[in-house]
């Protein structure tokens, strides 16, 4: 038995077991509340298929490219999911990375600045974008698909300006280049994994700590170490695949260790998961996307927050179109466009962010995205055609949404909503 705090007083309740915090689990998922886990199946499901038809899909040099192919979808995902938080679209949020990169790639080439200089300029002009669409759909009142759709159309013009008509940009920079191409020594991937598995049980542990201090009811320590192993199974292994040699010719180049570009989305990662889940800003995002009026009742800034959260969403569209420069080695006209924005609103929404607001995590933009990742490469390695890659992406996209209708309509009728 453990106590619990109410209204009425300390209240004796049960102390929750693993069999019962299943239980509840699966009752939850009856209930509607499926989160990403329709994602992750389907993500273990196509790894099995592709793996099966090819071999080279489980290799080290396939499962490094999965990570250099995804991260500018994801990093412009992330920001996504706090725009569809509060049941709003960004259209724009692909080109928009797109300008950024060339604003970035302009001073690097042309200006000859360095790259501490011209990337911090490339994050403000992500900034100033998303200030400039919350203003407008938050103050002026105009709809949100409206807005970022003439800004879908202008960002194309704008790019095609910056580049003096359709000019193809190269990079040089050494450090910009490093972030979507190069990979840690084999020694740092294993300290930086080690020291994530230790966070995230120091984490779990004062979390658990911290609610029992206050008489609130705490998951059962085995949940807890399931967790913990969990991670630890997963860092270990992908970190064991990615420190094998992959270089055809390792006598003259050795290529191993794994990507810079993946510790960087999980520190983006955790920054934003903090941010919210553990903010009074996170949970006024959650209340504006629940009930707009009920939360400009109970005194939210709601104009603020819709404002807030189109920044954020073009500041991450900034970074993915900095990473996205680094992988191409330069800018071009097309650069966010094609299928980059279906991609990113695709990882969020078969992720687990819900399209009608309120519900969703950042990790729901990695968990997307890696799926669209996997559905890429793999079809890529069978030989599939780009146009059967589009139509099997579309036809899960479809399969998410209506997933997260059918699941929010079964969260109506069994009120938890």
């Amino acid at each position: 038995m453990t106590t619990m705090t109410t209204s009425s007083g300390p209240v004796q309740v049960a102390k929750p077991t693993v069999a019962s915090h299943l239980h509840d689990y699966w009752g939850r998922v009856r209930g509607g509340d499926i989160g990403s886990l329709p994602a992750i199946l389907g993500l273990i499901v196509l790894c099995l298929i592709f793996g099966t038809a090819r071999p080279t899909f489980f290799s080290a040099v396939n499962f490094a490219n999965l990570f250099s192919q995804g991260a500018a979808v994801i990093f412009i995902a992330m920001g996504l999911v706090f725009v569809l938080l509060l049941g709003e679209i960004d259209l724009s949020a692909g080109f928009a990375s797109g300008v950024c990169g060339a604003v970035m790639a302009i001073l690097l080439t042309d200006h000859g600045w360095d790259w501490y200089s011209a990337i911090p300029v490339s994050l403000v002009t992500g900034l100033v974008i998303g200030f400039v669409l919350g203003f407008l759909v938050s103050k002026v009142g105009i709809p949100s698909f409206v807005v970022t759709l003439a800004a879908f159309l202008a960002f194309q013009g704008i790019l095609l300006v910056l580049l003096s008509g359709g000019k193809n940009i190269s990079i040089r920079d050494k450090f910009v280049l490093s972030l979507a191409n190069d990979n840690m020594s084999v020694g740092l991937s294993w300290v930086l994994a080690i020291i994530a598995i230790v966070g995230y049980a120091a984490v779990q542990f004062m979390r658990l700590r911290g609610r029992a201090a206050r008489g609130l009811v705490t998951d059962p320590m085995g949940i807890v170490l399931a967790r913990i192993a969990a991670l630890a199974v997963l860092l270990l292994a992908a970190v064991a695949v990615l420190t094998q040699e992959r270089s055809i010719n390792p006598l003259i180049i050795s290529v191993k260790g794994v990507p810079i570009v993946a510790p960087i989305i999980a520190v983006v990662l955790i920054v934003w998961t903090f941010v919210l889940g553990r903010t009074t800003y996170g949970r006024h995002v959650y209340a504006v996307g629940g009930n707009k009026e009920a939360a400009r009742r109970a005194g939210i800034p709601v104009d603020r927050i819709r404002i807030s959260v189109f920044v954020i969403g073009s500041f991450m569209a900034s970074i993915g179109g900095i990473v996205a420069a680094s992988r191409a080695n330069s800018v071009d006209p097309n650069s966010g466009g094609s299928n980059v924005l279906l991609y990113a609103v695709g990882a969020a929404v078969i992720g687990g962010t819900s399209l009608f607001g309120g519900k969703g995590r950042v990790l729901d933009a990695i968990i997307g995205g890696a799926v669209i990742a996997v559905i890429d490469n793999g079809m890529g390695l069978m030989g599939y055609s780009a146009g059967t890659k589009f139509v099997v992406t579309g036809l899960i996209l479809l399969l998410a949404a209506s997933v997260d209708a059918l699941s929010r309509r079964r969260a109506a009728a069994t009120g938890n909503r």
